[in-house]
């Protein structure tokens, strides 16, 4: 999927298709996975592991091949669309499971610690394995490498074994999947989840607006984005280590805190050194969060509806994807980029008294 983000919209402006349309292009991508994320979670719980990653790469696959064979703008969307479907179908069956070989608290805080890692790596292998096939030997050649990744995914996926289900996992006894937001303690993380998507969402769209009025170069703008993507990739290398020693209610807190810090900051730096720092800060605090609310959902929910409250985060993190970058793109005309900051830097400050009151809990 981070492959085709990046190849489809290139391909789109190079044959000239206007910014809205790229927008468009890539506004599909979250949008499947918005439609499935409570279907995706339903599967999970009812079929476990196998079953959704064989529906994922079948799906991946098909889209794959469909940009390949007619690579023009219509069939781009179509892949978008399946690309988006698959990933959804994957993280969800994928992070139920992992759930489920933990033991106990620490044990959970650790694998999603390792599991994390994987979706930062693949923000980088994608798009650079893509972009090296695109300057040798054109879209085709990328698209068809592309296609082939579903595959060897099955290649690791085939040896996976399903977790016993338990007695309590019967088929239709989960309702909707809204009741569970009748939990306060879900309530509360599904909001801090959204708080802090939304953070991720505002640095990637804003930063390069700021960049720019500063006057900084594109390089400049990249290598400071790059730099919260390296942050956060390496305090995931370093969370399975030291998830023992931490409660997740004291680290979801503090990244918050530490957020609406930086996002205060932001506006009132103009040297490129200076973001880059902030960058690089906010990255350690936004990535270390991740494994602490996974671990948290884990506790707080029925074993038997795990697939479902990963479907409802799902459904938050990629509505957000969709809705809040046309919201702050709207804002900044208002208010201004600085505004923008600084009012998400209030609104995620407020929202760390949410984290506080996050159980204390363990897996029995």
């Amino acid at each position: 999927m981070t492959g085709f983000r990046m190849a489809a919209p290139l391909m789109a402006l190079r044959e000239g298709h206007s910014a809205a349309a790229v927008g468009m292009l890539l506004a599909l991508f979250a949008l499947a996975q918005v439609i499935l994320a409570l279907p995706a979670g339903r599967l999970a719980d009812r079929r476990g592991i196998r079953r959704p990653l064989q529906l994922a790469i079948g799906v991946a696959t098909f889209g794959a091949l469909l940009a390949l064979a007619w690579p023009v703008f219509g069939v781009l969307c179509v892949t978008a669309l399946t690309s988006g479907a698959a990933s959804c179908l994957t993280m969800t069956a994928v992070q139920r499971h992992a759930g489920k070989l933990a033991h106990d608290g620490t044990q959970l805080k650790q694998v999603f610690s390792w599991l994390a890692i994987g979706p930062s790596i693949s923000n980088f292998v994608g798009p650079f394995l893509a972009g090296l096939l695109i300057d040798a030997s054109g879209f085709r050649a990328a698209y068809l490498l592309l296609a082939l990744l579903p595959s060897l995914a099955w290649f690791w996926a085939r040896q996976l074994t399903e977790v016993p289900a338990q007695h309590s996992e019967a088929p239709g006894s989960s309702g909707s999947a809204w009741n569970l937001l009748r939990q306060p303690d879900l309530r509360r993380l599904m909001i801090i989840n959204w708080i802090l998507s939304s953070c991720w969402d505002v640095h990637t769209f804003l930063v390069p607006v700021l960049g720019h009025e500063r006057g900084l170069s594109a390089s400049a703008i990249g290598a400071i984005l790059g730099g919260f993507a390296l942050a956060a990739t390496a305090i995931r290398l370093l969370m399975p280590w030291v998830a023992m020693h931490l409660r997740e209610s004291s680290v979801i807190a503090s990244a918050m805190v530490a957020t609406a810090l930086l996002f205060a900051l932001y506006p009132l730096v103009h040297a490129p050194w200076a973001m880059g720092l902030l960058s690089i800060m906010l990255g350690v605090a936004l990535g270390s969060v991740q494994p602490m609310i996974m671990s948290t959902l884990h506790q707080i929910t029925p074993r038997h509806r795990h697939g479902e409250a990963l479907g409802l985060r799902a459904l938050a993190i990629n509505g957000s994807s969709v809705v809040m970058p046309l919201l702050f793109g709207s804002a900044g005309v208002v208010i201004g980029v600085a505004g923008v900051f600084w009012a998400v830097g209030v609104v995620v400050g407020l929202g760390s008294q949410l984290a506080r009151r996050l159980p204390r809990v363990d897996v029995a």
